[in-house]
């Protein structure tokens, strides 16, 4: 089967996410990086795309020229992937939607509710296909609560509790490096801090896994370690169409806690949990209190999500091979697309729409907290 071409824009000397990116894709050997433009200063663009075996006429200055050369030429990218602060996703991602080019984005999508609009309108014109990477909804184990709860075997959800604290920026003379500094600059991030960065991944695991639509919601934004000016712990209460409530929380100084996402639903008849630094298993307990541990690799799975296991039981598979399930079946649509076959029941991956929902959850808890911590209505 021949491999497609891709091109990745950010990921240039030191990042951290654009260098998942490139791991993540390379798992299945489905697609080539071919080209790119890795940073906005052109001698670390080239240094990147020389480490990277990229050909020095596909290593591209700006954005711009490169979706619209990389659109002109007949072996040119079949997706772009977007790995850059938030503040440029939304010009990047137009700019090779506009060229026709598949996109792939790291979230959150932008930074105003009108812009994820005009880009998910943009990719439905053209025909495009658009995926925003909530990582960890890849894991076989999400996608098995998914499946858990769209079968109805729990009854109806009640309420959700969902947090994903983290402690690497809990000091005043700590900025985290490159990745901790743009995040907490309002100018790079959006005037959002860790709602933008954690608080998007918990809107997300929970849409996903549940099928709940948000009515509305409540937050309380705090900024609390000395010499921020964004928010670095965030409480947000949420209302659910049909009547479910939930509770997320995240923070950014909580010491003790690496990369603790975590999700407990309770439903009529039990209760599911999973937990992302554990991603090997799922515990249900039941309405009589039995609790069960499912583990990835067994028949217990339910198939849809078995099928992205890629080692036996026992072997732990985590977040690279999480992201690659997302481009699995990411890659697997533009093939369909480009051969005929596409239909809509193919994504199993976050797309645009899902995006443009991060973006009008960070909206409603800002002002929210804006207003006094007063409920609004998405």
């Amino acid at each position: 089967m021949k491999k497609l071409n891709y091109g990745m824009i950010g990921g240039g000397p030191g990042s951290f996410i654009g260098d998942a990116h490139r791991r993540a894709i390379n798992l299945d050997g489905q697609a080539v990086l071919r080209a790119g433009c890795f940073s906005r200063t052109p001698e670390k663009c080239r240094q990147t795309g020389q480490e990277l075996g990229i050909s020095p006429d596909r290593c591209y200055t700006t954005y711009d020229e490169m979706a619209k050369a990389e659109a002109a030429r007949g072996d040119g990218i079949d997706f772009a992937v977007v790995v850059t602060p938030n503040v440029s996703h939304y010009p990047i991602c137009k700019a090779f939607l506009t060229a026709g080019i598949h996109v792939s984005c790291d979230k959150p999508l932008c930074l105003t509710v009108e812009q994820a609009e005009e880009l998910c309108a943009l990719a439905d014109k053209k025909g495009l296909l658009f995926m925003v990477t909530y990582t960890y909804m890849g894991h076989v184990t999400a996608k098995h609560v998914r499946d858990v709860l769209a079968s109805g075997e729990l009854g109806a959800i009640r309420t959700v509790m969902a947090e994903y604290p983290q402690g690497w920026l809990a000091h005043a003379d700590d900025w985290g490096g490159k990745q901790g500094q743009w995040r907490c600059d309002p100018a790079q991030s959006g005037g959002v801090n860790c709602l933008g960065d954690l608080g998007t991944h918990v809107e997300n695991a929970v849409s996903m896994m549940t099928g709940l639509k948000i009515k509305r919601v409540l937050a309380k934004m705090d900024v609390v370690v000395p010499g921020r000016v964004l928010d670095d712990n965030d409480v947000v209460m949420v209302e659910y169409e049909g009547g479910a409530t939930g509770v997320y929380w995240t923070s950014q100084f909580a010491i003790g806690h690496d990369n603790s996402l975590r999700v407990r639903i309770y439903c009529e008849n039990g209760s599911l949990q999973w937990f992302q630094e554990e991603p090997e298993k799922v515990t249900i307990i039941s309405r009589d209190g039995v609790s069960s541990e499912l583990h990835r690799g067994y028949g217990a799975i339910k198939p849809g999500a078995a099928k992205y296991g890629r080692l036996p039981s026992g072997h732990p598979e985590g977040y690279l091979e999480a992201m690659a399930n997302l481009y699995r079946s990411f890659i697997d649509c533009i093939r369909a697309k480009q051969d005929g076959t596409f239909a809509p029941d193919r994504i199993d991956y976050p797309t645009g729409y899902d995006g443009l929902q991060g973006v009008k959850f960070i909206h409603a808890c800002l002002k929210s907290n804006r207003e006094g911590n007063i409920w609004v209505t998405l």
